[in-house]
């Protein structure tokens, strides 16, 4: 085996670890009522962000650093579509003191939401409204700033799952990672209602959202 057939076969072994790091982090957040997504929110959302594992640099030098996938529904509203990847960079996210690694999810609340999804790149805060989200399976969700912002964002800690101000974090296309996943340098736009076949290494992360939200609530 050549060397490029190495590192393409290693970046295929990261990126299905990636996959299945965020399909865990999904999962075993839905999987603890009292401390989950509220239920409402998540059978509302149009899309979901995942980033397992955003890292804050050593002394703050340089921000934070994180890469992760948008899974949003199908057209028909039943069923998830593929993943896109997505890296997200900088912005204020809580971090508590010594903690070097954070989970983040976010929830896609609308159509505005998911055509700014769709840029190259957009600032939370800046080109997206965004409020903390609460937790709970059935926390009240119907507060002014969860039924107007166009996404909720919430971060995992050392175990503790809380919602999270985002302000300032900038989201951005990974071209590398779906070239990795579909052969193809393809944007978050041209994947979101693709219908390009799910990569078999997110047959994981697809059958956990299915499991909790199988279909989009209006």
């Amino acid at each position: 085996m050549g060397c490029g057939s190495l590192v393409a076969a290693d970046e295929k072994t990261k990126t299905a670890e990636r996959l299945d790091d965020a399909a865990s982090l999904f999962s075993e957040i839905m999987g603890t009522p009292d401390k989950s997504i509220p239920q409402d929110l998540l059978d509302k959302a149009h899309c979901v962000v995942l980033v397992p594992g955003l890292k804050k640099a050593a002394l703050g030098i340089g921000g934070k650093y994180g890469r992760g996938y948008v899974v949003c529904r199908q057209p028909s509203g039943e069923g998830w579509g593929p993943p896109a990847a997505m890296r997200a960079e900088g912005g204020s996210v809580g971090f508590q003191i010594g903690i070097s690694s954070s989970d983040v999810v976010l929830l896609i609340m609308n159509e505005g939401g998911m055509r700014k999804l769709s840029n190259s790149k957009f600032t939370v805060g800046a080109d997206a409204t965004v409020a903390a989200g609460p937790v709970g399976r059935n926390a009240s969700a119907q507060t002014d700033a969860y039924m107007h912002a166009e996404i909720l964002s919430w971060s995992r800690s050392k175990g503790v799952f809380a919602g999270i101000s985002l302000d300032g974090a900038t989201l951005r296309n990974d071209l590398d990672e779906n070239q990795v996943m579909y052969g193809q340098r393809w944007t978050i736009k041209q994947i979101i209602g693709s219908g390009a076949t799910v990569p078999a290494a997110a047959t994981k992360l697809i059958a956990g959202l299915n499991k909790y939200s199988p279909r989009e609530k209006k």
